[in-house]
């Protein structure tokens, strides 16, 4: 790996653990020229933002090294990211309405795993898109899912990093399914597909493993079909547990570092999905993130209103939601398309 200190400026460390062939620190030549590649082509257009070099590895690895189409989603990214205004959200968000959503659609970073990466989890059984459009708006829930992307790529990688002395930046995920019905399938599937379009488009190579817990009866079988349209290197990180989940899961978590309803340990004060516990917060691993140094000075936010159903037209948020879906799905055309 060729450190570049006018890109490079890394307080953790950035060699990889286990030797993979494309990953920090084990990377041979020809690798290393097309990093320099990537970045030469994407000045030359003028782009000066993440431009390091553990970003561009990840595009790289997204594209199979095709240094042309890393350069469309890299590009593709920087215009969502500004379309969005996500640089100047991310210091400033607030998502007060997160323990309301919550009785319906958890997520939420909990500890780590027994590889020191941090816990994404995801309660899917609830999702009642009607009722949480009374609470929030479709566009409100992906913008708070990408600052979460933005929170685990700084703080959260970079301290788990510093506590295990190696590279990280993946995180294990846990969906459980408990709950999902056919009925459901419909909502749930709208959303997931929305979310599930900004972090393959535009987060890429974060996800170390996924296990779907309380896999429904006949989920094997959608399965079957399902991953054979995924890349076989994503199909390998991913784990359908049914409801005897637990043994298998143990073998990667912690006791102590899961819920309990997950069968864990854990009772953190006012719940494990409120406390966002982790070496991020511990002051021994955690550095101010890039958010967290904005040389303005950071404004108080209470978030912004919310209009609901209960406040305006009943249609008026599934239009909400439908636009924001429309519009992900023109971005994800687009990606698939360059």
């Amino acid at each position: 790996m060729d450190i570049d200190k006018k890109y490079d400026n890394y307080d953790f460390p950035v060699t990889a653990a286990e030797p993979q062939n494309g990953h920090a620190g084990h990377l041979n030549q020809q690798q290393i020229a097309q990093v320099h590649q990537l970045r030469m082509m994407l000045e030359a257009e003028g782009y000066t933002d993440r431009l390091d070099t553990l970003t561009l590895l990840r595009f790289l690895r997204a594209r199979k090294w095709d240094v042309n189409l890393s350069k469309a989603m890299f590009i593709d990214t920087e215009k969502w990211r500004k379309k969005t205004k996500l640089d100047e959200t991310v210091p400033t968000w607030n998502y007060p309405e997160k323990p309301e959503v919550a009785k319906y659609y958890k997520q939420f970073y909990h500890k780590t795993d027994k590889d020191g990466r941090p816990i994404y989890i995801e309660t899917l059984g609830g999702i009642d898109l009607t009722a949480m459009y009374k609470i929030t708006t479709s566009e409100r829930m992906l913008t708070n899912l990408a600052v979460e992307y933005e929170r685990l790529a700084d703080p959260r990688l970079p301290a788990c990093s510093r506590k295990v002395g190696n590279l990280l930046e993946t995180c294990c995920t846990i969906m459980d399914l408990q709950g999902v019905t056919l009925t459901k399938v419909p909502s749930v599937y709208s959303y997931v597909r929305s979310a599930s379009e900004i972090s393959q488009n535009y987060y890429p190579e974060r996800l170390g493993k996924l296990f779907l817990i309380n896999a429904p009866w006949g989920f094997s079988t959608v399965w079957s079909v399902v991953k054979g349209w995924l890349d076989p290197v994503t199909v390998k990180k991913i784990h359908i547990l049914g409801s005897s989940y637990q043994t298998e899961l143990l073998k990667h978590v912690d006791r102590e570092s899961l819920p309990v309803e997950f069968g864990g340990t854990c009772r953190c004060d006012g719940g494990c999905e409120n406390s966002d516990a982790g070496p991020w917060h511990d002051p021994e691993w955690a550095r101010p993130a890039w958010w967290e140094k904005t040389e303005e000075k950071i404004i108080q936010n209470d978030g912004s209103k919310i209009e609901t159903a209960q406040e305006a037209p009943a249609a008026e948020p599934v239009l909400v939601a439908e636009k924001a879906q429309d519009e992900i799905k023109g971005e994800a055309k687009q990606a698939a398309t360059a």
